[in-house]
């Protein structure tokens, strides 16, 4: 390697919310893999120093200092290491065995694959601030599964402020490129990022999309403030014991999602406008009169920064619009599908991502700091994400002996009543639904997502 020496960096505006935000539980990005055929260890350790040398923040640690001993303020600064160090964890059958032996009597079936993954979506180790070391960006752990641990899951388990949602989906595609040893197909070199931490999003904004005035911030922060307590929940089950995060997987089969886009494109719409609309409808079938609710959309600002960076660049560069929607009852799916995502669309259009990143943060921080005030408040109904992923590498990935994938992050603290990671696998919808428990009961959540995957498929008839 070139680097010789550690570097360092302060972290962002985003990210610090993120760090603060995973003391509480949201925040932690897991992506897990089942697999059906012996894995290949030492390849598999090999990939991963490849992964962290072509991208520093892998290898980087996030160390935190008080600035005051009076107050709760924390500093939060990204140390990169100038060579790999991750080690992967190992787990036998036995540990397995008893992580999917827990809650034997849920009245939902969840598969194996999912039960190592709420796992390690709780597994919290950025939680504890003793460390003078700091906290690895990136843990790496194998389960052996039973009977005989021919099969296993692979997981690989980061902090937000690290990865969103673009840089889970390239970290996948390149590790499974270099467990083929395709090396030559991986883009990004060392040099390419000179052994540094790329900027925060905060840096990279263009000047003229990000500005506003100090009364205008004001009224904007508290617009945001008072709305949030006026918003329509879900139902909560229960307040008062702690929360873990949960995961439902709606799936539809290729006709049926081939119907839903065709619907998304007859109405000049992305799909997370569909999902938003079945989501809302889903929600408010049980009401009787009209309902205002949240909806988060994450949107990734790559393209439109300056300088732009690439899906190459790993980190964490999306931004959030909040916008209200009012839902009467009713409405069919397209009608309110278009509705939904041109209140989106039209906040994106003036820029509102960027604007309002500071106030988003603000009141995120505040919330943080403020649990008490927030028991029994969401910052949304639901969040998802603008952009669909669309995977079409089910072969390659059974050649390095991927059965399945799943991915996400953990929302149990500050964050939606059901966060929803939406792909378009192979030609057929797979979204990974996670939710704060128990908050909300599974039997709760696995209903809500039953309505939507119904509605779906009815809105998709038209398109037949």
């Amino acid at each position: 390697m070139s680097m010789v020496e550690t570097k360092t960096r302060t972290v962002g505006g985003t990210e610090y919310s993120w760090c603060k935000a995973i003391r509480g539980g949201t925040g932690i990005a897991v992506l897990s893999l089942l697999l059906t055929e012996p894995l290949d260890i030492p390849r598999f350790q090999v990939a991963l120093n490849k992964l962290q040398n072509y991208h520093p923040i892998l290898r980087s640690r996030i160390h935190h200092s008080n600035t005051s001993s009076l107050t709760q303020d924390t500093t939060f600064t990204f140390i990169t290491s100038p060579t790999p160090f991750i080690k992967i964890e190992s787990h036998s059958v036995n540990v397995s065995s008893e992580i999917l032996g827990r809650n034997p009597n849920d009245a939902v079936s969840v598969s194996p694959l999912q039960q190592i993954l709420e796992h390690e979506l709780n597994r919290n180790t950025w939680q504890d601030r003793s460390r003078t070391t700091g906290s690895d960006m990136l843990v790496a752990s194998i389960y052996a599964m039973p009977p005989d641990a021919k099969t296993s899951v692979v997981v690989m388990r980061l902090h937000v402020a690290a990865c969103d949602r673009t840089t889970a989906v390239s970290l996948l595609r390149e590790l499974l490129v270099l467990m083929k040893e395709e090396e030559e197909n991986v883009v990004v070199r060392e040099n390419d990022n000179k052994g540094e931490v790329c900027l925060a999003i905060e840096d990279l904004v263009p000047c003229r999309k990000g500005k506003k005035n100090i009364w205008t911030r004001g009224l904007d922060v508290i617009s945001y403030s008072l709305n949030s307590f006026r918003l329509t929940n879900l139902k909560f089950n229960d307040t008062k014991n702690a929360r873990f995060s949960q995961v439902i997987r709606l799936q539809l089969n290729d006709v049926d999602t081939k119907r839903v886009l065709a619907g998304c494109k007859h109405s000049e719409i992305k799909l997370c406008g569909a999902i938003t609309a079945a989501g809302l409808m889903a929600a408010h079938s049980s009401k009787n009169s009209s309902k205002k609710y949240g909806i988060i959309t994450l949107t990734d600002c790559r393209s439109t920064l300056y300088p732009p960076l690439s899906i190459h660049n790993f980190g964490f560069y999306h931004a959030a619009i909040l916008n209200n929607h009012v839902i009467k009852g009713g409405e069919s799916l397209w009608e309110l599908a278009k509705r939904t995502y041109g209140a989106f669309a039209n906040s994106k259009n003036n820029d509102k991502h960027f604007s309002d990143m500071a106030d988003m943060n603000f009141l995120m921080n505040k919330a943080i700091d403020n649990p008490s005030l927030t028991t029994s408040l969401r910052t949304s109904i639901m969040s998802v994400f603008e952009d669909m992923v669309v995977d079409d590498g089910g072969d390659k990935q059974r050649e390095v002996g991927v059965d399945d994938y799943m991915g996400c992050a953990s929302v149990h603290g500050l964050g939606p009543s059901i966060a929803i990671f939406d792909t378009i696998r192979d030609g057929r919808l797979d979204c990974v639904c996670v939710y704060p428990s128990p908050l909300h009961s599974r039997e709760q959540m696995q209903e809500l997502v039953n309505n939507m995957k119904a509605i779906l498929i009815e809105g998709g008839k038209t398109y037949e």
